[in-house]
């Protein structure tokens, strides 16, 4: 029989429902997604620390779990769905729960593996009634509890809800140093190599470095501790700033670095938590939103060509920055390059002097459509300029030789 859990929101509201997972207690910042699909990229995608999430389709867990082999067919058999090498978030609250998992690939069950990695989760909830009550309230501190404490005489509500009220908001809060690889470490391209990149994981995703190989890059995944020097004795045509979580408002270094990086003149390209880097490394302010973007089905439209995208997003902060007209900055000319169609927030920057542009969403696509893969061609187009140049070769190292 399932365990009871009960969700609690900071502002009181309690809904009552089974645990899954593991048993205890998860606190975090409760936010929705809409994505149909793709939960276990969700839930291991870095970007969702210290959150818990609450999937707006209403069954999961059709998929079970895709842990991988370590090795893959031509069908990708063997070949995990993980974004990274743990989940992420703080907790899982779902409506209806899949009995089991029907899938040929699956090696084990959504419980089973959020069990193993000490994930609480709630189902049977109302998430329809939940998303209402975030989209009007706004993201909010919140605290699953599940298994045997719950209906004890010490957790009465009054004291859950003085637990999730000792939370730290997400707002103020510097969570890169707790996503960042603690080492550095090469991806190869496939095939010949064109290009090399220094990607600097501020909560990277597994399939972005796969979607540099693929166009002949070799990517070298970076801490979030990297200097201009290292990047430099590295040799590389170009940087790349990661999504990642946290307040973008605590990350005076990366801010730091990437001037850095726009002064050398060496070419760039942000995705997500690098977006609002970028903003402010321009001069740009960020803010919190209401209740953010999160999940694969959001509409952005590309100022150069007037298309919509379908995109990929996970983000509770933006750039502040004017749509209407072009900005002038430290580094040149900017302006607005994507916005969404849902509420007009700034979704992607671009430098008209420099060799410069990000977007907020994610466009890797894991999980997510595919309509904004091109910004990655766009990026070795841009680094084929620079090449042409000649900036990038200021990055060489003394003896010319490229480094690990």
């Amino acid at each position: 029989m399932s365990a009871p859990a009960v969700l609690v929101l900071e502002d009181g509201t309690v809904y009552h429902g089974e645990g899954f997972g593991a048993s205890g207690t998860a606190f975090g910042e409760a936010v929705f997604t809409t994505g149909m699909t793709g939960y276990q990229e969700t839930l291991t995608d870095p970007s969702y620390r210290r959150q818990v999430v609450v999937a707006t389709a209403p069954q999961i867990g059709n998929t079970g779990w895709v842990a991988g082999s370590g090795s893959a067919d031509g069908a990708g058999y063997g070949v995990s769905d993980d974004e990274s090498g743990a989940i992420w978030v703080a907790g899982f609250v779902v409506r209806d729960l899949a009995p089991r998992p029907s899938n040929w690939r699956a090696t084990s069950s959504l419980p089973e593996e959020m069990a193993r990695q000490g994930i609480v989760g709630i189902a049977g909830v109302d998430t329809r009634a939940l998303t209402r009550r975030l989209r009007t309230a706004g993201a909010m501190r919140c605290g699953i509890f599940a298994g045997d404490q719950v209906g004890t005489p010490e957790l009465t509500v009054a004291a859950m809800l003085e637990q999730v009220r000792a939370q730290p908001s997400m707002a103020g809060a510097d969570l890169t140093g707790e996503v960042s690889t603690e080492a550095g470490y090469v991806i190869p391209a496939d095939g010949t190599e064109r290009f090399a990149v220094a990607a600097i994981d501020l909560g990277i995703k597994a399939n972005t470095p796969r979607m540099l190989a693929a166009r002949g890059i070799r990517t070298h995944v970076l801490p979030a501790t990297t200097t201009i020097e290292q990047i430099r004795a590295l040799g590389v045509d170009g940087v790349f700033l990661s999504n990642g979580p946290g307040d973008p408002a605590t990350a005076d270094a990366m801010v730091a670095l990437t001037r850095d990086v726009l002064t050398a003149g060496i070419p760039l390209f942000g995705i997500c938590f690098g977006n609002q880097i970028l903003g402010r490394a321009l001069g740009f302010g960020t803010f919190k939103l209401k209740f953010g973007h999160r999940g694969i089905n959001q509409p952005v439209r590309d100022h150069a060509t007037g298309r919509v995208l379908v995109t990929a997003h996970n983000h509770g902060f933006a750039v502040d920055a004017p749509i209407d007209r072009v900005s002038d900055t430290e580094f040149g000319r900017v302006q607005v390059a994507f916005s969404c169609l849902n509420d007009g927030v700034v979704e992607g920057l671009e430098c008209l002097d420099r060799q410069a542009f990000s977007v907020q969403f994610h466009p890797e696509a894991a999980a997510g459509p595919h309509d904004a893969g091109y910004l990655f061609d766009r990026f070795v187009e841009l680094m084929a300029t620079g090449a042409a140049a000649g900036p990038a070769a200021s990055t060489k190292s003394a003896t010319g030789k490229v480094s690990a």
